[in-house]
């Protein structure tokens, strides 16, 4: 009967693993912070994430949100793939780049939940001259054609609230496209056009040539 029942403690465990639905903060690591959400939310140590190889204090609050799309690798749909996905993109950014961790600090599947990065208190690599003032969110997925599903838009945005009530996110903040801060594509015509309509959303700056009439505060690192 105890062989029984540590099997079925041990299987609810895996199952709740698998679904990514777990409402825990920031890692042990990070000052023991333990925060509840109202969303499926996936830290480091659950998508078996590398440690970083430096890391650098992000002040807060911050006063933007930078969203920004994959492109590659595409949509994933179930918390087994988008876990690959988080690998793949934090191996790329690491061995590839030659950065200190994955660049973005949060990243949100089609499965619907959000995977932590860098997390709110990291200083980011995402947005190169506008990561000391801005906190980098990934749609996984390629949303040039396809605006992503409803269940990633509102966890994004559940993500973006929960940022503002934690005091990470300033509550007057801006929101932008990574193509408003840097010549890219990113992210995807289909889900830039869907951004502006949400909360926040502000058309300044237009692009990056309009960087030089933003406060960039704090030193800029690459990595």
């Amino acid at each position: 009967m105890t062989i029984y029942i540590e099997l079925l403690v041990c299987a609810y465990i895996v199952d709740i693993a698998s679904s990514g639905a777990v409402f825990r903060g920031q890692d042990a690591d990070d000052d023991n912070e333990v925060s509840s959400y109202d969303f499926p939310y996936v830290t480091r140590s659950m998508w078996h994430a590398r440690p970083p190889k430096e890391k650098i204090p992000l002040q807060s609050p911050v006063p933007y949100v930078v969203i920004h799309h994959s492109y590659s690798p595409p949509a994933c749909y179930d918390g087994v793939t988008c876990r690959q996905a988080m690998r793949s993109m934090q191996n790329f950014h690491m061995d590839s780049r030659g950065w200190w961790d994955i660049g973005y600090n949060f990243a949100v599947g089609s499965d619907g939940a959000a995977y932590e990065g860098r997390g709110w208190t990291v200083l980011g690599a995402h947005a190169l001259h506008f990561n000391n003032i801005s906190i980098g969110i990934c749609l996984i997925g390629d949303w040039r054609f396809l605006v992503p599903p409803s269940n990633q838009l509102k966890s994004a945005k559940a993500l973006i609230n929960a940022g503002v009530e934690l005091g990470y996110i300033k509550s007057d903040y801006k929101l932008v496209g990574h193509r408003q801060v840097r010549e890219t594509e990113c992210p995807g015509d289909a889900l830039f056009h869907e951004i502006q309509t949400w909360d926040h959303w502000s058309s300044f700056p237009a692009s990056y040539k309009d960087l030089d009439k933003i406060d960039l505060t704090g030193s800029q690192n690459k990595s």
